[in-house]
C-alpha cells in the first residue's frame, strides 16, 4: 500500500549548506569552522593521497586539530562501531567524510552515534548519498543490510569539482546511473510518503525533473570531459545533478522499484564489485577497485522499473541510449553475469519485494513473479536495442 497511514502533510528536507566548485577544498576551513575545530576525518588510504593531505593542510593552516581515521571499506555496523570508538577516544567535536558513497554513509552514522555534526566532502560524483539524512548499510560480506535514518541532513556538503574531475569517468557514469532513477521513481510514488515521512512537495517533483533534464542534456558531454580530467560547465551541471538534485530528489520525492531491485541484486556475488549506479546500471577500473562489476545496478533497475510501468519501446530506447552512451550496463552480459540462473534472479525479486522495501511505494499490484519477469524483460530490452542499433562498446 503506498500510503497506509493516510499521510496528508507534504515535506521537503535538505542539507543546511551545499558548496560546489573547483578547488573548493582550499576554502574548507571557511565553511567548516562553525562546526568545530577537532574533526574526526574518515577517509581510506587512496583518498588520503588524492585529497586528504590537501584538506588537512587547509584545515591545520586555520588551527584545526584533525584526527584521521582510516576507513576500512565497508559501510557495516562493525566498521561504524570501530570508528565511533576512535571519535570518542579523541574527543572529536564533528565528523568529516572524505571519499565515496560508503565512506559518506559510514561517517553519517558515526556522527549520529556520537551526536555530532557532519560535513560531507565527496571525492567522486558516483552516488547521491552526500545530501541525505539516511545511510545504506551492508553486511561485512557486501550484501545489503538495512537503511538507517537520521533526524537531520548533513550540516555541510562541499564538492570540489577539481577532485571529482580527476576520478575515473566510470564514477561519474555510476552517479548518472543512480541519478537517472530519481525522476523515473519519483513520478510513480507521488502519493506515497517520502523518506521524511511526508508526501512529496511540488519543488521535489521539479528537482527530480531538472535532474533528469540535465542528464539527458549534458551526460555524455560531461562523461567525455571527465575522461579528459577537465572541469567544464557540463561537468559542473552533471556533478550537481548526481549529488545535489538526485540527493534531494530521491529523499523528498521517493524511491520505488529501481532501488529495491538494486538492493536485491547485492545477493548476486558477482555484482559485489559494481558501483551503486551501475547495478541500478554496471562495469573495471584500475583506480584500485576490485573488478569489472562494482556498483551499477540502479541503472539496470531503472530499466526494470520502466518495464513494470509499461513504458513503450520508444521510451525504453531513450533511457537505454543514454546509459550505453556513458558505458553503463543494460543487459546481464554487460553487468558481468551472462550466465545468471533463473533461481538467482528469483532470489533478487524476492529480496526486492521484502517487507518495507521501496517497491511497495508503487500504486499498483506487485508480486515476486511480476518483478522476476521485469528483470528478465529488462535484459531482453537491452539486448534488443543493441541488436537493432548495432551498438558496440568503444
Amino acid at each position: 500500500m503506498p500510503n497506509p497511514n493516510k499521510v496528508t502533510e507534504r515535506l521537503f528536507q535538505s542539507p543546511s549548506k551545499y558548496i560546489q566548485g573547483p578547488y573548493a577544498i582550499q576554502n574548507a576551513a571557511k565553511y567548516l569552522g562553525k562546526l568545530g575545530k577537532a574533526p574526526l576525518l574518515l577517509c581510506d588510504n587512496i583518498v588520503w593521497e588524492i585529497a586528504g593531505k590537501d584538506l588537512v593542510k587547509a584545515l591545520e593552516g586555520a588551527n584545526f586539530k584533525v584526527y584521521r581515521a582510516v576507513f576500512g571499506g565497508e559501510a557495516s555496523r562493525e566498521e561504524i562501531d570501530r570508528l565511533s570508538a576512535l571519535g570518542r577516544a579523541e574527543s572529536s567535536d564533528f565528523v568529516i567524510a572524505l571519499g565515496g558513497g560508503k565512506t559518506v554513509d559510514t561517517a553519517k552514522t558515526v556522527a549520529d552515534d556520537l551526536s555530532l555534526q557532519v560535513a560531507i566532502i565527496p571525492t567522486t560524483a558516483s552516488t547521491d548519498a552526500p545530501c541525505s539524512a539516511l545511510s545504506v548499510l551492508y553486511r561485512p560480506s557486501g550484501e545489503f543490510h538495512c537503511y538507517t535514518f537520521f533526524d537531520k541532513n548533513p550540516n555541510i556538503v562541499l564538492v570540489d569539482t577539481t577532485v571529482i574531475s580527476k576520478a575515473p569517468a566510470r564514477f561519474l557514469a555510476a552517479g548518472m546511473g543512480d541519478a537517472i532513477a530519481t525522476n523515473v521513481e519519483a513520478r510513480r510514488v507521488a502519493y506515497s510518503p517520502n523518506f521524511g515521512g511526508g508526501l512529496p512537495t511540488e519543488v521535489s517533483s521539479a528537482i527530480c525533473q531538472k535532474c533528469e533534464e540535465i542528464l539527458f542534456k549534458y551526460g555524455k558531454q560531461a562523461y567525455e570531459a571527465n575522461k579528459a580530467h577537465a572541469v567544464t560547465p557540463a561537468l559542473e551541471a552533471v556533478v550537481e545533478a548526481n549529488t545535489l538534485l538526485s540527493g534531494l530528489g530521491f529523499e523528498s520525492g521517493g524511491l520505488a522499484a529501481a532501488h529495491a531491485i538494486h538492493n536485491g541484486m547485492t545477493a548476486i556475488e558477482e555484482l559485489h564489485t559494481l558501483l551503486h549506479g551501475e547495478k541500478g546500471n554496471s562495469y573495471l577500473v584500475s583506480w584500485h577497485l576490485p573488478s569489472p562489476n562494482v556498483t551499477f545496478p540502479v541503472a539496470f533497475g531503472t530499466i526494470c522499473q520502466l518495464v513494470l510501468d509499461g513504458s513503450p519501446t520508444s521510451e525504453l530506447d531513450r533511457y537505454i541510449e543514454l546509459l550505453l552512451s556513458v558505458d553503463l550496463p543494460v543487459t546481464f552480459e554487460l553487468l558481468g553475469i551472462p550466465n545468471v540462473k533463473d533461481e538467482e534472479l528469483r532470489r533478487v525479486a524476492e529480496l526486492a519485494c521484502a517487507e518495507g522495501e521501496t517497491i511497495w511505494n508503487l500504486d499498483r499490484v506487485i508480486n515476486v513473479d511480476f518483478v522476476f519477469g521485469a528483470i528478465k524483460a529488462a535484459d531482453a530490452a537491452g539486448r534488443d536495442y543493441i541488436k537493432r542499433t548495432g551498438w558496440k562498446k568503444n
